[in-house]
């Protein structure tokens, strides 16, 4: 390669890495894989030196993304560095020599961890009070996102016997099962799922509403610390201890290895265990153990020497695309969905991914017939990650989404700002299937026996074509259904008659709104005293609750003049639902007309249990501090809550003082 060529090759990969990471840091949209990218990097790297090409806005000096301009940016007082990767044990074995070239004859051990597939932040401490929460950004400087990082309740708000000023470094994760809800969520309201744990983390703590952010289920993991007064003894085990004892939430898996071949072992042993793992880990991080030793081995511009990380490889397997099906939703998405010749993939048979929708199949241009790579992501989701032969002269024509419903050939429409095509008949038969298992999982009316095997029965034989129907059924109705015997007709039967007991909340929920989930549920029952009342406000109304936008109130709005959903209210309702909310008994008025925040852990009551004591004496709970709020109940760990309320002069009562007030009546 000459020099035009390689400065060609340069520019190539300057723009595809610059993309790569606008995509990664601050789309959460990665379009290419960690191995793809670190292979591209090391050619820039080995390119820029070879011929002299090396500039100061190179993707090789840089470690993470721009900060975002939407939160304000702040310096970190030490670099907040990458770590260099490497795939395979000779790589690993390279890195001990140049630790070994370095320190000579001396005696060193490694602090080996997992690598949780997250996104790294920093938290800042002083006098034991969290006052800072950022993100990695470039390494220089990140986002401060410090009311975001506030809501992940594993991270504590006061630390046990710190230092004055203490900085942690650390990471913030998804747990697998959590991610899979996350996505199925998205999916149904027509978002684009995350890729992957990691961006699903670094989308939530980018939210503008630290509510919504609240709601993502974001654990954090402490992997360093820095004290202003560090002893050069110290080690990374002896930081471990440290942190623990303040309450910072450490890894469960952590040892010290004297040799590289037993840093080695460790990394087989825990690649075998993560498929087991409730979390994702896409590595495992080797530290020189000893602090003494690291200031002599240094940093480059963008790692340190005496730490590497070493990637594991995510497990794919090549196999045939046979045919793309399409599957209806209970809300209407039609998500495409890849059937696949069985192929064995992290110690499961996987035979169908999903493909999200026409948008992403398009963009990786996937076809029936295709031999394609296909990935567990999280280890748990089956999805194709590309076409092995796109340019084969017999591949099947381009996909196209049909414009009819594959279930009931009702024309499919596509919202404005959503990647989802919908179907929306309600009496769309799959529709029907999902609304009533919907309405009867355990979340909403709770019908014990209700499973999909018998809703397809009872749908099957005509005798129900919606929810309300299945107040309407008797015994008679059911015993001839296949393995149905009498007393499993009388007890669904039973069963159905006990959810009647359900309360508004519940359903409200079960009903199968849009964008309303078991909170949005909850705060409309609070708000309103029945259904009826929901069906008569406005969507300016109900944008008064906290937790509904205009998007939400839309939707609920919406719902309720749809004449066929009025006609399955009027039936529920003729049942002997409960379409009022219970009339809870009131102990006293004191709190008569009084709006109060709870923040923090109170020394004996939930949260659950003070906000009924305060509904009970005639208050009400909000989820924010204004100038309408007339006291802030304070427990351990307030918060800004607490802080705003000082600022705002309102009144704050701990639990003593909150038990008297009530007490006294």
């Amino acid at each position: 390669m000459d020099r035009n060529q390689a400065e060609k090759r340069v520019e190539e990969l300057r723009n595809l890495l610059n993309r790569a990471n606008r995509a990664y840091y601050q789309e959460a949209q990665p379009f290419i894989s960690d191995k793809e990218y670190d292979l591209a990097l090391a050619e820039l790297n080995k390119l820029e030196k070879e011929f002299r090409l090396a500039t100061e806005d190179s993707p090789t000096k840089r470690v993470g993304g721009e900060p975002s301009s939407s939160f304000p940016n702040v310096a970190h007082p030490q670099p907040l560095l990458s770590l260099d990767n490497t795939y395979n044990a000779d790589e690993l074995r390279d890195f001990d020599r140049r630790v070994k070239d370095r320190l000579g004859e001396v005696n060193y051990s490694y602090a080996v961890e997992m690598k949780f597939d997250g996104a790294s932040i920093r938290l800042r401490y002083e006098n034991g009070k969290l006052i800072l929460g950022a993100t990695r950004g470039d390494g220089e400087r990140g986002d401060d996102i410090t009311s975001n990082i506030k809501t992940i309740s594993v991270i504590p708000l006061t630390l046990h016997e710190a230092p004055s000023v203490v900085e942690v470094r650390g990471e913030a994760y998804m747990e697998k099962e959590a991610f899979v809800r996350l996505n199925e969520f998205r999916e149904e309201q027509g978002l684009t799922p995350f890729a992957n744990p990691r961006n699903s983390t670094a989308g939530s703590l980018k939210m503008q509403d630290p509510r919504e952010v609240a709601r993502r289920p974001i654990k954090f993991i402490a992997f360093d610390l820095l004290l202003e007064t560090g002893s050069r003894d110290q080690t990374q085990s002896s930081k471990m201890d440290l942190m623990k004892k303040m309450g910072l939430p450490v890894p469960g898996y952590f040892e010290v290895c004297k040799s590289i071949d037993q840093v080695l072992d460790i990394i087989n042993e825990w690649n075998s265990i993560r498929p087991e793992l409730p979390y994702e880990i896409d590595g495992v991080v080797i530290k020189v153990n000893e602090e003494m030793y690291r200031e002599e081995l240094g940093n480059t511009s963008k790692a340190p020497r005496w730490a590497i990380s070493y990637k594991f490889e995510a497990e794919q397997a090549p196999t045939v695309l046979e045919s793309i099906t399409l599957q209806v939703g209970r809300l209407g998405k039609i998500t495409p969905v890849a059937e696949l010749k069985p192929v064995q993939l992290a110690g499961t048979t996987v035979k169908r991914a999903s493909l999200h929708n026409e948008d992403e199949i398009l963009r990786k241009d996937i076809r029936p017939g295709d031999t394609v790579v296909v990935e567990k992501a999280g280890e748990i989701i089956p999805q194709v990650i590309s076409v092995v032969n796109p340019d084969r002269k017999d591949r099947s024509p381009v996909f196209q989404m049909p414009e009819n419903c594959p279930a009931c050939s009702e024309k499919l429409v596509k919202f404005e700002g959503e990647v989802a095509w919908r179907c929306i008949n309600p009496t769309c038969p799959p529709q029907v299937l999902e609304r009533i298992k919907h309405f009867a999982s355990r979340d909403a009316m709770d019908i014990d026996g209700l499973g999909e095997a018998v809703v397809e029965q009872l749908i099957d034989a005509n005798l129900i074509s919606n929810f309300a129907d299945l107040y309407t059924l008797k015994k008679s109705d059911l015993v001839p259904l296949e393995r149905m015997a009498e007393k499993s007709a009388q007890n669904l039967i039973d069963a159905i008659a006990k959810s009647k007991e359900q309360p508004l909340e519940r359903i409200i929920y079960a009903l199968g709104i849009r964008f309303v989930g078991k909170t949005v549920a909850k705060d409309l029952a609070r708000h309103f005293n029945s259904i009826d009342d929901i069906v008569d406000a406005d969507i300016e109304t109900m944008t008064t609750i906290d937790s509904i936008g205009p998007k939400i109130a839309e939707s609920v709005y919406e719902f309720f003049r749809n004449e066929k959903h009025q006609n399955v209210l009027k039936s529920l309702k003729e049942s002997g639902l409960a379409f009022e909310k219970e009339e809870e008994e009131m102990i006293s008025s004191v709190l008569e007309g009084k709006k109060i925040v709870l923040t923090g852990t109170l020394p004996t009551l939930t949260r659950k249990e003070a906000a009924e004591l305060i509904e009970k004496h005639g208050g009400t709970t909000t989820s924010s501090v204004s100038k309408n709020t007339d006291y802030v109940l304070a427990g351990e760990n307030a918060g800004s809550k607490l802080e705003k309320a000082k600022k705002h002069d309102i009144s704050v009562l701990n639990e003593d003082d909150f038990l008297a007030m009530i007490s006294d009546q």
